[in-house]
């Protein structure tokens, strides 16, 4: 394997490539065993959400109550310890309860199944109950606490302008909201992150917004590795993405200087739960770096002109 990664590139100027290092690197920790992966940012609970058990409503319930935050039963805040303040108005919260009754015919005869017995049919009921937002409520505290967002956490200028400045060229449209996803749409073609204020360390950022910038050179347009609704979430093309794309995350990071030790690690973590995709092969690594390569390239602008020069120089 160690032949295999020092015979697989050397770049133009006779020095050991970036994709390179990286690569070792990050076999290196995976040799170390098993790294858990931590979410780099902060998690969110949006909308309407039950005091009682602390699941969000059904999307129709959401609907009906409206204003976010958590709701409860009359007696449930009384059990509590607590009360309804005077004057406040429930919101109704709607439920499907499941009835069964005997089946008839068109006689009106009840049908009777195989074993002899009435054969029944499942009716649903629609049921509702009040509940009351604890904003209304006294002495009742919040079981759910909000993500905390980092105030200090403030954008690196180079990074800043690389990333705006690809989006800026491949005309990619960036959302960007207090939520719990990331992810690149080729259908729609834009990228989709949460807040910066999200995360613990501006490298975990960058680290996740060019992860997501270097699977959007993958679209038809650009690169042409992943057609619009040709890949789908756990299968070996996926996996193969996503490690072209942590990969190329990593070296981005790496080639500006904004590494830290806990992104790469992070990087190795999130690399390591995909190669278990592909079966452990650790060779799938040095492939999808070579794909890294040349989205790293797109996003950094290197275009023909300079690749040529590199080769004449060589």
């Amino acid at each position: 394997m160690g032949r295999a990664l020092n015979d697989w590139r050397m770049n133009r100027m006779g020095k050991i490539d970036i994709y390179q290092e990286v690569t070792d690197r990050i076999i290196a920790e995976l040799e170390q065993g098993i790294i858990p992966w931590k979410k780099p940012w902060t998690g969110t609970r949006d909308g309407a959400i039950s005091h009682t058990t602390g699941k969000p409503y059904s999307l129709l319930n959401q609907l009906l109550l409206g204003k976010p935050g958590e709701y409860i039963t009359f007696n449930q805040a009384r059990k509590e310890g607590g009360s309804v303040k005077k004057g406040a108005k429930s919101k109704m919260v709607v439920f499907w309860k499941f009835l069964y009754c005997e089946r008839k015919d068109a006689s009106g005869a009840t049908v009777m199944g195989d074993d002899g017995k009435p054969s029944l049919k499942r009716v649903p009921i629609l049921r509702y109950y009040n509940v009351f937002h604890i904003d209304d409520c006294e002495n009742i505290k919040p079981r759910i606490k909000a993500a905390e967002l980092n105030g200090n956490i403030k954008p690196i200028e180079n990074a800043e302008q690389t990333f705006r400045g690809y989006l800026n060229r491949e005309k990619i449209r960036l959302e960007q909201d207090k939520s719990d996803r990331a992810y690149y749409s080729p259908s729609g073609d834009y990228i989709h992150l949460p807040i910066i204020e999200q995360f613990e360390q501006i490298a975990e950022y960058y680290s996740t917004a060019f992860h997501e910038a270097v699977h959007s050179t993958g679209h038809e347009t650009r690169l042409n590795r992943i057609a619009a609704g040709a890949v789908h979430f756990g299968d070996e093309e996926y996996s193969k993405e996503e490690l072209v794309a942590e990969i190329g995350a990593a070296a981005i990071l790496h080639e500006m200087g904004i590494e830290t030790p806990s992104s790469f690690r992070n990087s190795a973590a999130y690399i390591q739960s995909w190669i278990k995709a592909l079966q452990n092969d650790k060779k799938m690594i040095v492939s999808a770096a070579g794909k890294s390569e040349k989205a790293v390239d797109l996003i950094f602008g290197r275009g023909a002109e300079q690749e040529e020069s590199m080769e004449e120089a060589a």
